[in-house]
């Protein structure tokens, strides 16, 4: 007859200890079932769930493991595991498995107790809970840290948006940032990453910044809020923001563009996915005078935007059709997921406004980066705690990976 013991071992993490505990077990007919090993700060906690013979001396090897443990400065803990339990776990593999991922600028044991108790009401399982970002020094601003903890899940939620709603709702109270994912194939095999640009890869509304030199700032300023809000037609408001720059020295791009700054976490973000073989694209209703300035310097894929006409010197005020707007954008990731060769499942669209929501709603991770309340809340994911980087930890990145 076999028996099943769980082995829990903690203590200081010492080199060689798994070799030494399993090199006990080797010599005896043992199977393993199931093995874990965690270390926090320094301190290990290692689990081996065994299968252990009937014609095998357990006691000689339990008490082999014990001893040696001590010798190593280790607690042991032995559990025998019934035919029931067992059963019931090897049954829970099948279950659907999310990924929770948990963003902020410091991590603190509220964010811990109110996402695990939304995940325990809604009956899902916590298996796994990792850190993703790096250690955080002593005195760093509160503003600059950047903390991640991702939960592996396991179970599938009765009511998947109420499950959002309540993330949403502690997302917003305690200022963090909670991502809830399924936990298939396709979250480790995204291939293509799409961006819209104004108030996404930069920190400005370039055509609110081009109307400021225009001198109809606060008009178009209006125009284009409520454009981001979902409240005027993009098309319409276009043309019209564009009518009221009717005039503008060409010279003045130039001086806008050299003012523009990247979003935090741009930069990185860019260069990681590169390094990783990410196709990127630029997808904006933005203008194409400055979106090729950032293709170039950050080596982005692909650009699509608006031109900007102009006539001996001045800006026409017109506009070149097509018009990228919200729907011009989901077709334009859908081509470009075809010419990669990949499935929507596999694209990343991050965007902050109401135009970006068709992009963001047929991609396989669609992001409201920074967004307004109603993109945020119609987005399967936001992030606006941390920079355009956190992204990375959406996608399982751990800081480390990118030294």
């Amino acid at each position: 007859m076999h028996e099943i013991v769980l082995i829990n071992i903690t203590g200081p993490d010492r080199p060689g200890l798994t070799a030494a505990i399993t090199g006990i077990l080797s010599r005896s007919n043992v199977n393993i079932l199931d093995i874990g090993q965690a270390v926090i700060h320094d301190t290990l906690s290692f689990g081996i769930l065994v299968e252990m013979a009937g014609d095998s001396d357990k006691s000689d090897v339990l008490k082999d493991v014990l001893f040696r443990a001590s010798e190593l400065d280790q607690q042991v803990k032995f559990t025998p595991i019934s035919a029931d339990d067992y059963a019931q776990w090897v049954n829970g593999q099948g279950k659907p498995r999310h990924i929770v991922t948990l963003l902020a600028r410091r991590i603190t044991a509220e964010h811990i107790a109110r996402v695990s108790t939304i995940t325990a009401h809604h009956g899902l399982n916590i298996d796994h809970i990792d850190r993703l970002s790096g250690r955080i020094p002593e005195g760093l601003p509160a503003d600059q840290g950047k903390g991640c903890i991702e939960f592996s899940v396991r179970g599938e939620p009765a009511d998947p948006e109420h499950l959002r709603a309540d993330f949403l709702t502690i997302a917003q109270e305690l200022n963090v940032d909670i991502a809830f994912q399924q936990d298939s194939i396709f979250r480790r095999n995204r291939r293509l990453v799409v961006f819209d640009m104004d108030s996404t890869l930069i920190d400005a509304e370039v055509i609110d910044e081009l109307a400021k030199a225009a001198g109809v700032g606060e008009q178009v300023a209006a125009i284009t809020e409520r454009a981001m809000r979902g409240e005027l037609d993009f098309q319409a408001s276009f043309r019209e923001r564009m009518a009221l720059l009717k005039g503008l020295p060409e010279s003045t791009l130039e001086d806008i563009a050299q003012t523009l700054r990247l979003t935090e976490g741009a930069e990185t973000l860019i260069s990681q996915l590169r390094r990783l073989g990410y196709k990127t694209a630029i997808l904006s209703g933005g203008f194409t005078y400055f979106a090729e300035r950032l293709q170039k310097r950050l080596g982005i894929d692909y650009v699509y935007a608006n031109t900007l006409l102009v006539t001996d010197g001045l800006v026409t005020g017109d506009v070149q059709l097509p018009i990228v707007d919200g729907q011009r954008k989901a077709d334009l990731l859908r081509e470009l997921a075809q010419r990669e060769g990949i499935s929507l499942e596999q694209t990343i669209a991050v965007g902050d406004g109401a135009n970006d929501l068709p992009m963001l709603s047929i991609a396989g991770l669609g992001v409201a980066f920074r967004a307004k309340p109603l993109v945020k809340k119609s987005a399967k994911q936001a992030i606006s705690t941390l920079g355009l980087d956190g992204i990375l930890y959406l996608l399982g990145f751990r800081d480390r990976d990118g030294v």
